[in-house]
Order: C-alpha cells, then structure tokens, then sequence
C-alpha cells in the first residue's frame, strides 16, 4: 500500500465521513473537498450507491478515498474491489480485523474502551478510531484511556462539530478528527461544502 494509516491520518485534521445516495454526486463532492483541502475522504458503506462512488471517487486528483462502516470480511473485499485505499470499522472483531490486516489494506478500527484497544494491538494495530466519540465518554474518556496506551493514536468521530473539533485535536494522543458537518445532508452543493472543507482543513493540531 502507498500509504500506512498513521500517514493518512495525518494528510487533514478532519476526515469527513461521507453517506451518499446518489453515485453523480461523488465526484462534484470530492472535488469540492479536495479542494477546500480535505484530501481523506470515508464514504461509508451505508446506502447503495456507496462502493461506486468510491470508484468514481478515486478519479479525483488528489483524493485518498476509503469506505467506512465495514462490518465483515464480506464487506472488507466488496470495498477494496471497489478501490479503498483504507478501511474504517465503527468497533474491531476478531473476524474483521483478522481479514483487514491479512488485506494489507490501512485499517482504521473502531474503539470504545481499553478492552477494544487490547484487540488492536493485538493484531498489531496502534491507529484507532474513537467512536462514537462525544457519548462514550467524550474528552475527559480519551485522555484517560490514552494514558496506558501511549503509542496509541485516534480519530475521535460521532458527534463531533466544527466547534467541538479543536478541543479534540488539541488532545496529543489525536491525529484528526472524523465529521459529517463538512458534508451537510440533503440536495449536493459544491462550493457548501468547499467552504465548510476550507474551515475543516483550517483547523489546527496541537
């Protein structure tokens, strides 16, 4: 793979987390976020339209495009069929994690609590996901399940805000933070989501 998981992380201090439903939206939208400077983009695996427009996604210059909501091995080769150059799972099982490190894919596990952290590393994982981020425990939850796993890094994501976002990156144990705000639901406006790209990518990391 080009890139591991600890350099994608770091390419833009937020990921947007991406449900599309209609495949001739993804390219205007990528393009809009790339460049607004969100270069990471996670579609999720949510809707139909979701492993062709990270085909259509990838055309875009610039774009490192991943799928997320994998659940499964199942899911796991659909996406990389489709062209994902990293995985992200809202929580981390034997199966899945298994198949994503055997894939060699950049694999970005979901993580609540120290036991889902143990799991990780186990399979020799040290990049995790926060999720969901603001209900299970928020910041104060990081920063003390941070403690005991110092090589450990995160991309806290669930009700994260543009407002909320510096708090998290201000934390040293995150890299970025995931947000679906960059990418407001409803009818598709590019230069919408060019402007709220700009703010994300603005932000900055401690």
């Amino acid at each position: 793979m080009s890139q591991s998981i600890d350099q994608i992380m770091r390419l833009a201090p937020v990921i947007p987390v991406i449900v599309i439903d209609r495949v001739e939206d993804a390219v205007p939208m990528a393009e809009a976020l790339v460049a607004g400077g969100l270069t990471v983009l996670e579609v999720t695996l949510r809707t139909p339209a979701a492993l062709d427009a990270i085909t259509a996604m990838k055309s875009v210059k610039g774009a490192v495009v991943g799928a997320g909501t994998v659940l499964d091995p199942a899911m796991l080769a659909g996406a990389i069929h489709a062209g994902a150059e990293f995985i992200v799972s809202p929580g981390l099982t034997e199966n899945l994690g298994n198949a994503a490190v055997a894939s060699g894919i950049p694999f970005l596990p979901g993580t609540a609590n120290a036991g889902d952290i143990m799991r990780g590393m186990d399979l020799g994982l040290d990049r995790f996901k926060f999720f969901p981020a603001a209900t299970s425990g928020g910041i104060p939850a990081l920063k003390a399940l941070a403690g005991p796993f110092g090589q450990a890094r995160f991309c806290p994501t669930g009700g994260i805000s543009l407002a909320t976002a510096p708090d998290w990156l201000a934390l040293e144990a995150v890299l970025c933070v995931g947000g679906s705000w960059v990418v407001p639901s409803g009818p598709l406006d590019p230069t919408r989501i060019e402007t709220l790209a700009r703010e994300a990518a603005a932000l900055s990391r401690h």
